[in-house]
């Protein structure tokens, strides 16, 4: 998993493992509708942190935002 940015790594972390499987495997794929991110990178945003990757099932291009709380 590429880190772009260190803040965005730590917010992550922050996380519990159990919450992080739960983001990672409730991704919206526009072909297949909700999968798995997989090969993401991790970014911070204005909101919070965003994944970048690929659906597990069909190899396009998702996302997934995780707002700051």
């Amino acid at each position: 998993m590429p880190i772009d940015d260190i803040n965005a790594l730590r917010k992550w972390n922050k996380i519990d493992k159990e919450h992080q499987k739960l983001i990672v495997e409730n991704v919206y794929c526009r072909n297949c509708k909700v999968t798995t991110i997989v090969d993401y990178s991790i970014t911070s945003d204005k909101y919070g942190i965003v994944l970048k990757g690929k659906c597990k099932k069909c190899g396009n291009e998702v996302a997934r935002v995780v707002e700051d709380i």
